[in-house]
């Protein structure tokens, strides 16, 4: 658990506008290796904003972004995206699965992008979507999914890179409660078999106490929850 997959140190970040609006004011974070995360906080208090930080999708106005003890800052988009493929999984609220995709097609989208053979990255498509209970719906699109089948075929497309840590966007806020723990099991049960670090942004208290460590994000800094 001594590894640092993640860290983050003075992370702050200002939207610019008439008024600048401040949103993080120093964020330090470090996540090990396998460790299961969960921050919390109001509406608006910057938690997607704090994802998207780590996951190198914005640019910080200051404070810098460690991936694997490699700054984001330093490198080019083009490496950026390699590394976000390589090293890091994504989930969001809402699935964003391709509609004219088949579930194995969109799992297997983030192994086509880094140029796998197509017959090899289906296979290992296939064998994460068996292992998060979807083996016999391979073929269907998405609009013949129902809701939590598609959250965890947006998991099983995270997790097919095999990524050092998932940052997860209130990943079941779409469903009603007891899908929402189903699905939350299958993701932590197939993250922990991986080894997997796991960053979940939440407001369901019942699901950030099943986390190693609960923050909550509060006047732009963190605090032990």
């Amino acid at each position: 658990m001594s590894e640092k997959v993640l860290k983050c140190i003075g992370l702050k970040k200002t939207y610019q506008g008439p008024q600048p609006v401040s949103v993080l004011e120093g964020v330090d974070l470090e996540v090990s290796a396998g460790e299961r995360i969960a921050i919390m906080g109001r509406s608006g208090s910057g938690k997607s904003t704090l994802l998207h930080l780590l996951g190198g999708l914005d640019a910080p106005s200051a404070g810098e972004v460690f991936v694997q003890g490699r700054p984001f800052a330093g490198m080019g988009e083009a490496e950026r995206g390699q590394v976000r493929n390589r090293t890091l999984g994504f989930v969001y609220q809402f699935h964003h699965l391709l509609p004219e995709f088949t579930a194995v097609e969109n799992v297997a989208m983030p192994l086509l992008i880094r140029r796998m053979n197509k017959g090899d990255a289906l296979q290992k498509a296939s064998q994460v979507l068996a292992d998060v209970g979807l083996g016999a719906r391979l073929e269907h699109q998405p609009g013949e999914l129902s809701g939590g089948e598609r959250q965890r075929c947006a998991f099983a497309r995270a997790l097919v890179t095999e990524p050092a840590c998932v940052l997860a966007d209130e990943p079941t806020g779409n469903l009603d409660s007891h899908t929402a723990d189903e699905v939350f099991e299958v993701m932590l049960r197939l993250a922990d078999s991986r080894g997997t670090a796991f960053v979940i942004v939440t407001h369901d208290a019942g699901l950030a106490a099943r986390a190693a460590r609960v923050l909550e994000l509060r006047d732009g800094l963190l605090h032990a929850a």
